[in-house]
């Protein structure tokens, strides 16, 4: 895992990008990290956005995404159609086929409905896991996060340690709202998640996720059927992904 990256430095690199376009911070962060910038999609709509950016400024920023096996179609089809449009490449990272094995085989495909622990086993099998495969090396991690999307977000910075990974974490879009990134997506019709169009501003696993209602949470159509408010799934946790992995199951490892 990297070091800190020095106080005084990271405030730098933050002044710089924060006075910058995104599409001009990743052309930066790109040249500063040569072959060391990584940015995650889930092909919603606000990574479909940084999908434009990285494709079309050619920029040397590798792109990844976590295939958890439970997707919607819906999602896959995105992901074929952005592979269509912009000819890029998207490296995809899976959960170990062990780990899965072994939680199907001991509590079963619907073991997050009965508990939050078993949610967050599920999402560490699915999710974390693999991320912290996929950012190894990684000097900088892009992310399509926005203030608005939920409280704990809305704490993030711009420009940020992420102690979890050992890296730089870049949130170009924290402070644009919804309705900005949309104009960006339409202006340059961008191919996105039809979903958006049925009431899912957030869209994860298939199993998880449900439609919200016109001005609700964007969030609360995630593990819907949890009664706490902090609807995350441990990606962006500020604890190592060691420490949020479940310690009751043998299996999760």
């Amino acid at each position: 895992m990297n070091l800190p990256v020095p106080h005084a430095q990271l405030a730098a690199l933050a002044e710089r990008v924060a006075h910058l376009a995104p599409a001009q911070a990743l052309a930066l962060l790109a040249a500063e990290y040569p072959g060391q910038v990584a940015m995650s999609t889930s092909f919603g709509l606000e990574d479909q956005l940084l999908t434009y950016w990285v494709a079309e400024g050619g920029l040397p920023i590798r792109v990844f995404t976590l295939d958890t096996g439970r997707l919607f179609e819906a999602t896959y089809k995105t992901w074929s159609a952005t592979l269509d449009h912009y000819g890029i490449a998207i490296e995809a990272y899976h959960p170990q086929p062990t780990a899965v094995e072994a939680l199907l085989a001991a509590k079963g495909p619907h073991s997050f409905y009965a508990s939050i622990e078993n949610r967050k086993e599920c999402c560490y099998i699915r999710k974390v896991e693999p991320l912290a495969r996929a950012l190894a090396g990684t000097a900088v991690w892009v992310t399509g996060i926005r203030a608005e999307q939920s409280p704990n977000r809305a704490d993030m910075a711009l420009v940020e340690w992420d102690p979890a990974h050992g890296l730089i974490k870049y949130n170009p879009l924290l402070h644009y709202s919804e309705t900005e990134v949309w104009a960006q997506v339409r202006a340059h019709t961008i191919p996105y998640n039809v979903l958006h169009d049925r009431g899912f501003p957030s869209i994860g696993c298939e199993p998880c996720t449900r439609a919200v209602a016109p001005g609700a949470d964007p969030r609360s159509g995630r593990w819907w059927w949890e009664a706490n408010t902090n609807r995350e799934c441990g990606l962006h946790s500020s604890t190592p992904a060691t420490e949020t992995e479940p310690a009751t199951h043998p299996h999760a490892r």
